[in-house]
């Protein structure tokens, strides 16, 4: 049973995946990420098959993490900070359905705790336009493929555009 508060496990999207994933691993707390796909109609997709705009899926990160180290509200905070979290399909130059902003709650909990942060964010005054970032529960995450692991990391990129 300790062992399990050990980890846990969270997972957004925030557009395209490859910077959003190298701006979670530098969290300290976070284990480890992956790059993938959630939310959509089709079993086991290919990136071609999310790029389609067909499958309504979302290209998110799952992150694992030490509770003790990091909080799921911090995790949440990073996500918001990092990307424009009030346009609807799209970061940047990216357009999609694929690209939207979204939280993927695992429990309950995360599901309050990101409905208080967003409620936050939304009132801060820091966005112009009101939020459109959805929260739903995580269902079936799907692995990218392997070249999109730690994208920007094996190119020896520090960031993208978020």
């Amino acid at each position: 049973m300790a062992e399990q508060a050990k980890r846990a496990e969270a997972t957004f999207g925030a557009g395209c995946f490859w910077g959003v994933e190298a701006t979670f691993r530098k969290v300290p707390g976070v284990f480890a990420t992956a790059v993938g796909y959630l939310g959509g109609v089709i079993d086991n997709p290919t990136y071609e098959d999310v790029c389609s705009g067909t499958t309504q899926h979302a290209e998110v990160v799952k992150v694992v993490y030490d509770p003790r180290r990091v909080s799921y509200e911090q995790l949440l905070e990073v996500f918001f900070e990092n990307h424009d979290p009030t346009t609807l399909n799209r970061q940047g130059p990216d357009v999609g359905t694929q690209y939207r902003s979204g939280i993927f709650y695992h429990d309950e909990t995360q599901a309050a705790a990101a409905r208080e942060v967003l409620k936050k964010f939304d009132a801060s005054g820091r966005f112009r336009r009101p939020i459109v970032t959805e929260i739903s529960p995580a269902s079936t995450f799907w692995m990218a493929e392997d070249y999109h692991q730690q994208y920007l990391e094996k190119r020896g990129v520090t960031s993208c555009h978020i």
